[in-house]
């Protein structure tokens, strides 16, 4: 059939470009409109990568030197817990690395990389409408799909064999389709601002009020990504290209209460100025105006996302929690396999395949992550113990699963979704286990007024991550932090046990382990 396009791509953000370049790279003749209905691109709710998504855009992509010149290096995460208000900054407990980051990731400033990316696509050969609306589209088993959009020259249709939604959390097929499935068991909201005057975490005033802080990191802090904890809740801070800083705040509705104030970002900066490290660091900051943004029920994942004829990628198919920064980690694999399976549909190969493994495995990808890293994670992330338990473990595995695989044959690792088979389904029994053992541990911390005990006093500085044998050392660190805190447990449990009064049956002997 005769098609003005091969492929219409809705959306020309990170993961809209990212399949559109790398389809013309592997089909340079394929014919590809890109509809981006923004004049401007906005920021996200997250701005850093991985060692994931950051061997993605650097060793697929090709953007190095772009992101060498244009955004700022990562140095790894770093926590940060406190027990009380007035604490001290130096007392509050510091989990992170001591050392530079040993594989690349960046804090990007999300507006100018998608930018960049479109910038790509459109030099690549991808033709642009923009800005341009799309008012509908139909879908017909693959023979001809059609889009309809109003733009600066007005009302068209267009015809294509494929299209992509990389609409984001717009979601427009999953929403059209009936394919939008909230994540009502992880009900989390966002609020964020970019902030400037924010203090320094490395100037020659910490050396001289904390010595021993000073000393003890041989890197930058500034440019790791910095995480302020409390049960229910976690605020990110991010350095930006030019001197702002990125901040917000993600919270379990069921677990904690954002506090009200005259505005969002009154109420954030009060927030952060609650907690010791947060009031040291924002105690001069100011809120830019106009760069305040709020979204609720950020979890959710589209039941389809594929058909003969239409894939959705990204935010488009799925999203869980800017914890960890996965968000880039979805739009990489979900564009690269999109990619691939597009081309190769051009090519004159049939898909029918490829697109039923996107379709039954991206559903598991997506819950098993959620399961094996974010399920009521958020009960025990203010208590120091179990978070940074939690950390090493979670990062280990992270780094055994997927980072191992990215940089030992990136383009082969790309095209397997996460928790792809029997090592998938192994990997996430294990990490399930070990986090609902945590979720365990911090009820009945918090049950007991144990909860936050140690989060005072200790700071933790280990050499940083690698994808070799040197990770048993920071997996048997996790796995003794997380076995000390069993027999914490263990002995809460007994005590509660000598307190129940003789008379009085006790129900603690048939509470669950």
């Amino acid at each position: 059939m005769n098609f003005e396009y091969d492929v219409v791509i809705i959306g020309g953000a990170f993961s809209g470009a990212a399949t559109a370049l790398m389809l013309k790279r592997k089909r340079p003749e394929a014919r590809v409109l890109i509809i981006e209905k923004t004049a401007e691109f906005d920021r996200k709710v997250g701005e850093s990568t991985t060692e994931v998504s950051s061997c993605y855009m650097t060793r697929i992509l090709g953007l190095t030197h772009y992101l060498g010149h244009e955004q700022l290096a990562k140095q790894g995460l770093r926590l940060w817990f406190s027990s009380q208000p007035d604490q001290r900054f130096n007392d509050c407990v510091e989990v992170g690395t001591r050392y530079q980051s040993r594989l690349p990731g960046f804090q990007v400033d999300r507006a100018k990389l998608d930018s960049h990316m479109l910038h790509l696509a459109v030099r690549a050969g991808c033709e642009l409408w923009r800005p341009a609306k799309v008012t509908n589209f139909e879908l017909n088993n693959g023979n001809s799909q059609r889009v309809s959009t109003i733009a600066d020259l007005g009302e068209r249709t267009t015809s294509c064999r494929w299209i992509v939604d990389a609409t984001g959390r717009a979601t427009m097929f999953a929403r059209k389709l009936g394919h939008f499935r909230p994540n009502t068991e992880h009900p989390i909201n966002a609020v964020w601002a970019r902030f400037s005057g924010v203090k320094e975490w490395d100037s020659y005033d910490w050396r001289e009020r904390f010595p021993d802080y000073a000393n003890d990191c041989r890197t930058a802090r500034e440019w790791a990504t910095n995480h302020l904890f409390g049960r229910g809740w976690w605020v990110w801070i991010i350095p930006l290209c030019g001197g702002d800083v990125s901040a917000g705040i993600v919270y379990d509705s069921r677990i904690f209460k954002f506090p009200e104030g005259p505005s969002l970002g009154q109420r954030l900066h009060a927030h952060i100025l609650s907690n010791p490290v947060g009031r040291e660091i924002f105690g001069a900051a100011r809120v830019i105006e106009g760069d305040v943004h709020a979204l609720s029920m950020l979890a959710y994942h589209s039941e389809k996302v594929c058909g003969d004829g239409w894939a959705a990628v990204g935010d488009a198919a799925g999203f869980i929690d800017p914890l960890y920064s996965p968000g880039l980690d979805f739009c990489s694999y979900s564009s690269y396999y999109v990619a691939d399976l597009l081309a190769r549909s051009l090519s004159g190969d049939h898909v029918t395949d490829r697109l039923n493994h996107y379709n039954q495995q991206y559903p598991i990808t997506y819950r098993y992550w959620f399961e094996s890293l974010y399920k009521d994670k958020y009960h025990y992330m203010g208590d120091a113990d179990l978070m940074s338990a939690a950390l090493l473990l979670d990062v280990s595995s992270y780094y055994l699963g997927l980072v191992r695989a990215v940089y030992r044959d990136p383009e082969c690792a790309f095209l397997n979704l996460p928790f792809t088979g029997i090592g998938g389904r192994l990997a996430w029994n294990m990490m399930t286990f070990y986090s609902r053992r945590l979720v365990a541990l911090a009820n009945r911390r918090w049950a007991t007024g144990y909860y936050g005990k140690r989060n005072a006093g200790w700071r933790e500085l280990y050499d940083g991550f690698v994808p070799d044998i040197r990770l048993r050392k920071q997996i048997s660190r996790g796995l003794l932090r997380w076995w000390k805190c069993e027999l914490i447990n263990l002995g809460l449990m007994l005590r509660r046990r000598a307190t129940v009064p003789v008379s009085q049956p006790s129900t603690a002997t048939t509470e669950a382990w």
